[in-house]
Parts: structure tokens; C-alpha cells; sequence
């Protein structure tokens, strides 16, 4: 019997860790600056039981807010995964939500519109999908990235 497949993850690359742009968006957004629908995530770890940060991009469609893995299996996505919810933040307004995680057939139109909205950002993680790929190809990439329906705790 095969082996599973290790769940894709792409690191930052040496010059994103060097110019800390992670913690530059984080920085910003935490006082207020919207950049490009940034959001400051928080959740708790799954080991630690301590809050955890990331700047996340939320993508709101139909009405509807997501967040999406375009690293794929992340730190954030497995805390995200063991909690079930978290909060986001930009400047002082702090939603806490609960988060459920969508199976692969549910996430093509969501990854479109992903891709629509930052692929300058975020495109190079996706081999060469875009938001103009045929609905096959999105569907072969969705299992590398994990996306979450976010809402209201009851």
C-alpha cells in the first residue's frame, strides 16, 4: 500500500523571511491600514493552547467571508483545523468567527475568486492556475489548498 501523500505546504521563500513582509502586512493591518482585504488572523495553537497570529486575506463572496490556504497545509490552517474558530482583525475591530473547512468539490468558484482579487500576490503558489483556468484544473488544485467557510459563533 502507497504511502499517503505529504500535504503540500510552500515555506516562505529566504527573501520574504529576509524583508519580514509577513510581519510588515501584520504591522499594518493590526493599525488599521486595510491592505487589500488583509486581515490579522488569531487562533489558538494546537500543541501550545496559546493565540497564534498570521496576516490572512478574506475573501468575501456572495456575501459570504472565506479564508484560503494559498501555502496550502499551514501552520495556521492545522491550528484553524484542531480549534474550529478564531477571530480577525484590522485595527481595533476584532470578529471572532467559527470556521468550517470545505471538501475539495465545494472549493472551485471560491479559489476563482481567490485568484481574481490577488493572484499578483498570491498566484505564484497555485503552478500555474489562474482565476481563468477551466473548473478541471481548480479542481485538481484544491486539495493543496485548504478553505474555510468563516461565520458568526451562534
Amino acid at each position: 500500500m502507497a504511502a499517503p501523500a505529504t500535504p503540500r505546504y510552500l515555506r516562505p521563500g529566504p527573501v520574504v523571511r529576509f524583508l519580514r513582509l509577513d510581519a510588515i502586512v501584520a504591522f499594518l493591518v493590526r493599525r488599521g491600514i486595510g491592505v487589500w482585504g488583509a486581515r490579522v488572523l488569531t487562533v489558538r495553537g494546537r500543541t501550545s493552547g496559546e493565540p497564534r497570529t498570521t496576516p490572512v486575506n478574506l475573501l468575501v463572496l456572495d456575501g459570504v467571508q472565506y479564508l484560503v490556504a494559498p501555502r496550502g497545509h499551514t501552520q495556521w490552517v492545522r491550528n484553524l483545523r484542531a480549534a474550529g474558530e478564531g477571530s480577525l482583525r484590522v485595527g481595533k475591530h476584532v470578529q471572532p468567527f467559527v470556521a468550517e473547512e470545505l471538501p475539495t468539490p465545494a472549493k472551485p468558484p471560491i479559489l476563482r475568486a481567490y485568484l481574481t482579487r490577488w493572484s499578483f500576490e498570491t498566484g505564484a503558489f497555485f503552478n500555474g492556475i489562474t482565476a481563468k483556468s477551466p473548473d478541471a484544473d481548480l479542481l485538481a488544485a484544491a486539495p493543496d489548498h485548504p478553505v474555510f467557510r468563516i461565520s458568526t459563533p451562534a
